[in-house]
């Protein structure tokens, strides 16, 4: 039974007129006729009196009027919960990842987040160069990126995380000799595999630290793509732990040495009021990242 048909009955009933209710709810009068008509064909029983001095219940009518008001009632305040929940749910945390990061952390910051605040949807935007989630953070168009700390970025407050070790990535048949470590002064010279464009900038800043100058070859290739090139001795390469976790079955990976990392960690931008959220999702995700990789 459509709800508009009560509507239009009880407003007919209340203004006393098939006229007065079609132009208050936007009918014809002959259509609000035929939709009173067809109620009562549904309900087996006439409901209305139709006379020169207007429409009045009958007394069948009047013994249903109650309930189809309580009806009604009841209609409205779910129309209205399922609109609050719909508005509740328009609060979205936008937030941009590394590659490895976002693969390894995230589905299960999310899974515990979504559990703790059902109401807040997280919009995840994959990052396709080092600089990318600053730029975001800084326009205003994410809320948190997860990250390696870049200390000539500015304007943003730093949560640390985890420190992401440095492995060489060599092929199966380099003469390592039994060594634990690879020395980073051994990358001078050779020929080199940078990982992923763009992100090349926590390599180029421990290289430059200890004064190595490998030959860096002219590729613009995604992660994969460089292990395999290690891996059919086209040279050698350098990534993080995390980067290469569950990818280093064809290649040798060693720590090198003196012990290197990129610092990883989220970054927020500073000087704001934060959302009650934003915040919850921050504590959320170190929680978790402390019981996936203890310190």
């Amino acid at each position: 039974m459509e709800s508009k048909k009560l509507e239009a009955l009880l407003m007919a009933v209340d203004l006393g007129s098939f006229t007065k209710a079609a132009e208050v709810m936007g009918y014809t009068q002959s259509g609000l006729t035929h939709m009173m008509n067809s109620l009562e064909r549904e309900v087996g029983f006439t409901l209305l009196e139709r006379g020169r001095g207007g429409v009045r219940l009958t007394k069948d009518g009047e013994r249903v009027a109650p309930a189809i008001r309580e009806f009604l009632q009841a209609n409205a305040r779910l129309d209205s919960t399922i609109a609050q929940v719909a508005s509740s749910r328009s609060e979205v945390i936008r937030v941009s990842a590394f590659a490895s990061m976002a693969m390894h952390w995230l589905p299960s910051i999310i899974r515990r987040f979504r559990e703790e605040r059902p109401d807040v949807d997280v919009d995840i935007r994959m990052a396709d160069h080092i600089r990318s989630p600053y730029e975001l953070l800084a326009q205003g168009k994410m809320d948190v990126i997860f990250v390696s700390h870049q200390e000539e970025e500015s304007g943003y407050e730093w949560i640390h995380l985890r420190d992401d070790t440095m492995y060489a990535v060599l092929p199966k048949d380099y003469p390592i000799d039994g060594r634990t470590g690879y020395p980073l002064s051994e990358f001078d010279g050779r020929d080199f595999i940078m990982p992923a464009q763009g992100f090349d900038k926590d390599i180029m800043r421990i290289f430059n630290r200890v004064g190595v100058k490998p030959h860096i070859l002219p590729t613009a290739v995604d992660d994969p793509t460089v292990i395999s090139m290690v891996e059919h001795g086209l040279g050698v390469s350098m990534m993080t732990e995390l980067t290469l976790r569950g990818r280093g079955d064809g290649v040798l990976l060693v720590p090198v040495e003196p012990k290197s990392a990129r610092e990883l960690g989220m970054a927020v931008r500073a000087g704001e009021g934060r959302q009650a959220s934003l915040q919850q999702f921050l504590e959320c995700a170190q929680t978790v990242l402390a019981e996936l990789e203890p310190k």
